[in-house]
């Protein structure tokens, strides 16, 4: 069914200031803020929201106009229609599409790391038809992520890789398994799976890959902040082709948002100490990059 109504998790941080909604990454939860967030408090006031077929919010369709609908509902039951969307990959560009549609009320947008998969001639020094049969594979192991249910030591699993996902990158124990938990959701036979359900999952994935990130970046008529991972993600055993393949997709990243920020004076490019983790690594590099450009696009004492 199109055009269903989502009634979305909020977790309401509190705080007096300018509004700021938070927006999680594909297959991820509000509880990717746990630590950001209370650092933003002191100037601004802070929601972050499950989105759709996410952590507490129930499954529906997944199209871009639902998804931004459902956000532009958060904000009326709220009566904020003027915060800044603040959001991390998928979030991040949801960010920028919800400022691109309401550029009267929207004083700004983040957008921390969400970039998608990006044009094959972004991997500089490598073919493009080489990327284009690389990234294939690449959509192919996203695909596989969501939907399929945990077998019966499934969780135990699951906590065992936020274990050593914790000891490899020092990022607290407790974010991880909050977050992993949260993300799980029960299916009417009782098994666990993580969400969204396999079907709006790809749906999903499709209208990250109908994005032209750079165009809605130039034509955003807003000042945006485009944050950067400094850091690649830990190498993966036998896959050592996907990280030389990341490593050429950083470095076209980084001459196109040195483009960006060329072109558009309002655009601010901060490069964050992390890999893509970089809520769960760096909360405070990460709420000091916030806290710095709102402090010059929402005009006022507050900030």
């Amino acid at each position: 069914m199109t055009g269903e109504r989502i009634e979305l998790a909020v977790h309401d941080h509190g705080g007096d200031g300018p509004p700021l909604l938070l927006l999680h990454g594909a297959g991820r939860t509000l509880a990717d803020w746990a630590a950001v967030a209370p650092l933003l408090v002191a100037r601004h006031r802070v929601l972050a929201v499950d989105l759709r077929g996410h952590g507490r919010s129930p499954e529906g369709t997944w199209s871009l106009p639902e998804v931004l609908a459902d956000l532009e509902r958060v904000l009326e039951q709220y009566d904020i229609p003027h915060a800044l969307p603040v959001g991390h990959s998928l979030g991040g560009m949801l960010a920028v599409l919800h400022a691109s549609r309401h550029p009267d009320v929207t004083p700004g947008a983040v957008n921390l790391d969400g970039y998608g998969w990006g044009r094959p001639d972004q991997y500089v020094g490598l073919d493009p038809a080489y990327v284009e049969q690389r990234l294939l594979r690449v959509r192919k192991l996203a695909h596989s992520r969501f939907g399929l249910p945990l077998p019966a030591d499934g969780l135990r699993e699951l906590l065992a890789q936020q274990r050593a996902t914790s000891a490899r990158l020092g990022i607290p124990y407790e974010l991880l398994e909050a977050g992993a938990v949260r993300s799980l959701r029960e299916r009417p036979d009782g098994t666990l799976d993580v969400g969204p359900e396999r079907q709006h999952a790809r749906e999903m994935l499709a209208a990250i890959d109908s994005l032209d990130l750079f165009a809605l970046f130039r034509d955003t008529p807003v000042p945006q902040l485009i944050g950067r991972a400094l850091r690649p993600g830990p190498a993966i055993h036998g896959m050592e082709w996907f990280d030389a393949l990341m490593a050429a997709y950083a470095r076209g990243l980084a001459r196109d948002l040195a483009r960006l920020a060329e072109e558009r004076p309002d655009v601010t490019i901060a490069e964050i100490d992390g890999t893509h983790a970089m809520l769960l690594e760096n909360p405070k590099g990460v709420a000091d990059a916030v806290l710095d450009f709102t402090s010059t696009a929402i005009p006022g004492p507050a900030v």
